[in-house]
């Protein structure tokens, strides 16, 4: 607040006005922010009074920020100069409005309502729901938990949030209540918008005398469905409705009101102010929420469009957790190019592939190996004849693409030295002869069996994939039937993206170029020194989309990003060769992921799995020595593990699985030994694992698997036995 000088009211002071803050006082009163008042339910704050003031001397005046570009219309007039600069996220809103008006921006069919919005009514629902937030109460760089699904809703939230200058702290409905708990005390945050009645009422119980909760905003669905309302915890409950409404009376009071427009002080949203709290993995014992600024977000918006061309009425369909990094930044990138963008699901993905013929799908790994297949299956299921024509046409596309991406030197290679100039011109001529024999039949393919395909998986642009690395069987195969999959890469702490393949440059096996003023190095695990084209190493990054910091957690910061901004990614990668010639003339600078360093495993689901605590709870069992939780860029974890000789021998004879004299176990009855007792130990733990490898020779120093101070080298394990792992998975 602001202490300013203040005598009398001007008698030209609007009477609706007078009543507009009298009863903005009122409403502010009923239920507010508290603090340290037990009711029945939440932990409620003491109500902070809205008043007004007038004596003498002073009058109080409250900060408001703002979006510069996309509030200028209320700004105008009050000692702010308005803007066409885009400096935080919600200023898109206000330029996609004017560029693309009445184009379809959203359609959300499977909501109740359902929803379809152009541009214009998206810049309008977000400017009420921003203003409805401020009404009831929300103040600058507060924080605001949103918990909630993809939706229309869930951007209107989102971006309605951060145009008030407070910051979000986004987690999807399916995390555990002790998780959403620990994210909402952990950020500080002073309210809740959450995506229905259904999942208030099942956090309520959690959350009880455990939180201090301002307010609730529902984003679907009725308060009458919340059993005894608002009484059960003395917490005021608004509707998504309610919050639009308060958003568009005041909004036409301060636009039609000078005087209403001057009781604040008005303060531009920095670039660098925080946008919001995203919470990666471990947040159960060690919660870290990465920070992302508007410029960190911004980034991602303006430089997007070297991956993803789009054009105004491309169609994208979306069904990722909006609040993981890569669908958000995604999103509001191509909401700047006029594009229609199609909420769906896992469950409804294949019909809306049909249905919306979309240009363009962002998703991760996963959905490709899905539908990947589901076209298996249909070819198999088909008829002996069908079969065979489609496997044979599947084989000559796949030899073709491969000629054609040695004649266009998109190959990969770790080789420093160049081939000599004759034997490029033969690699050459020998691929352009091979490709130019095969391209007839190639096309033949696609008119004869691809064609179908097309039409029911609908990408007539790409795919987009991230989250995880993509399988090379299925990204050769949508390779060989004119499906483009661009492969990209990212972290939540960069905001996502860093690099990704281009249309132009699309190479398998890869995660493409860096995107524009991205730096990428690799670097020596133990010295940290660069190391040459083709090295293995540590991939670090930086950029302007690297994130600010770990919330409250600076010594995890500080290892993340070193002094100079560099952020360790904990993969493990090498970048391509530049060769001026030869098959691999085109992909200098091409980077190739490994793995991981760290601990971290990614599944091909996008989900992030920790596996230390997998790891903790097996080994209570006595008969497992040893294990490493493994699953990167899979659809579930698997193990490999060291059983305990002695103790395993002995299980199985009390079990009576062998003599009492024997002296060995066979393979097979290990095996299913240790996975009973690892599904015995790990029940409660968020993860389950899969298949298993038992392994019998124990992971040591001397073996180089064990550190000096006796930590497993995972990287080193899952090397070593890499064969093994890849049939295990088979």
């Amino acid at each position: 607040m602001h202490l300013l000088n203040y005598c009398s009211l001007s008698s030209s002071y609007e009477p609706t006005l007078v009543l507009s803050q009298l009863l903005l006082a009122h409403h502010k009163s009923i239920r507010p922010p508290l603090l340290n008042n037990k009711r029945r339910g939440f932990v409620v704050a003491k109500p902070r009074n809205f008043r007004v003031r007038c004596d003498s001397q002073t009058k109080e005046i409250e900060i408001r920020k703002f979006s510069p570009v996309l509030e200028s219309d209320v700004i105008q007039g009050n000692g702010v100069l308005p803007s066409n600069e885009l400096t935080t996220i919600p200023d898109i809103w206000r330029s996609s409005a004017q560029k693309f008006g009445d184009r379809v921006a959203l359609v959300d069919p499977y909501h109740k309502p359902a929803t379809n919005m152009t541009y214009k009514q998206l810049e309008q629902e977000i400017l009420n729901f921003c203003e409805g937030l401020r009404v009831i109460g929300l103040k600058p760089e507060e924080k605001l938990a949103l918990f909630a699904d993809n939706s229309c809703r869930w951007l209107v939230s989102d971006q309605g949030i951060m145009a008030t200058g407070a910051i979000n702290v986004v987690r999807g409905t399916r995390s555990s209540s002790e998780e959403l708990l620990q994210i909402y005390n952990h950020s500080e945050s002073v309210a809740l918008v959450v995506d229905n009645p259904e999942m208030y009422n099942r956090i309520v119980e959690t959350f009880q005398s455990r939180a201090i909760v301002r307010f609730v905003v529902l984003l679907w669905g009725e308060k009458s469905s919340i059993p005894n309302g608002e009484s059960a915890t003395d917490i005021p409950i608004y509707s998504y409705e309610e919050i639009i409404k308060f958003g568009h009376e005041n909004r036409a009071l301060l636009l039609r009101s000078e005087d209403a427009r001057n009781q604040y002080i008005y303060k531009t949203i920095s670039s660098d102010d925080v946008a919001t709290l995203v919470y990666t993995s471990g947040t159960t014992g060690n919660p870290k929420g990465v920070m992302l600024t508007h410029r960190n977000l911004l980034h991602q918006v303006s430089n997007l469009w070297d991956i993803v061309p789009a054009v105004p009425g491309d169609r994208f369909l979306s069904m990722l957790p909006p609040w993981h990094a890569y669908e958000r930044a995604c999103e509001y990138f191509i909401f700047t190019h006029g594009v229609e963008h199609v909420y769906t699901s896992v469950q409804k993905l294949r019909d809306d592939l049909r249905r919306y013929q979309p240009h363009y799908v962002i998703s991760v790994p996963l959905v490709y190996e899905t539908l990947y297949s589901g076209i298996q299956k249909q070819i198999n299921t088909s008829s002996a004849a069908r079969k065979l024509v489609a496997l044979l046409f599947l084989k000559i596309s796949l030899a073709y693409m491969d000629a054609k991406r040695i004649y266009e030197g998109k190959c990969l290679t770790r080789n420093l030295e160049q081939p000599s100039h004759l034997s490029a011109l033969f690699d050459w001529l020998r691929s352009g002869i091979v490709a130019t024999v095969l391209w007839p039949l190639h096309t033949l393919a696609k008119i004869i069996v691809y064609r179908k395909i097309h039409s029911t998986i609908g990408i007539s642009k790409a795919g987009v994939s991230g989250g995880g690395s993509l399988p090379p069987h299925v990204d050769r195969f949508f390779e060989a039937i004119d499906i483009k999959v661009l492969n990209g890469y990212g972290l939540t702490e960069s905001s996502p993206v860093v690099a990704a393949r281009r249309p132009t440059c699309n190479v398998p096996g890869s995660i493409g170029h860096p995107i524009r003023h991205t730096e990428i190095k690799v670097v020596d695990a133990d010295t940290d020194k660069i190391l040459p084209y083709g090295s293995k190493g540590i991939v670090k990054v930086r950029g302007p989309q690297v994130m600010k910091g770990y919330y409250k957690n600076p010594s995890a910061t500080k290892k993340a990003i070193d002094e100079e901004g560099w952020l360790n990614t904990g993969d493990i990668g090498w970048i391509s060769s530049p060769h001026s010639r030869g098959r691999s003339r085109q992909t200098g600078g091409v980077i190739v992921l490994e793995g991981r360093a760290k601990d971290t495993i990614v599944l091909s689901t996008g989900e992030n799995v920790e596996p230390a605590e997998i790891e903790e709870a097996a080994l209570r069992s006595s008969i497992i020595q040893q294990i490493v939780v493994i699953g990167q860029d899979q659809r579930r974890l698997g193990a490999i593990i060291v059983p305990n000789k002695e103790e395993i021998l002995l299980q199985a004879k009390r079990l009576s699985l062998v003599e009492a004299d024997a002296s060995e176990l066979d393979k097979q009855k290990q095996v299913n030994l240790v996975h009973e007792e690892l599904r015995k130990w790990t029940s409660d733990c968020s993860f389950q694992v899969g298949p298993i490898l038992v392994v019998d020779e124990p992971f040591t120093i001397d073996s180089g698997l064990m550190t000096p101070t006796m930590k497993i080298r995972r990287d080193r394990v899952v090397s070593l036995y890499k064969e093994q792992i890849d049939n295990l998975y088979k």
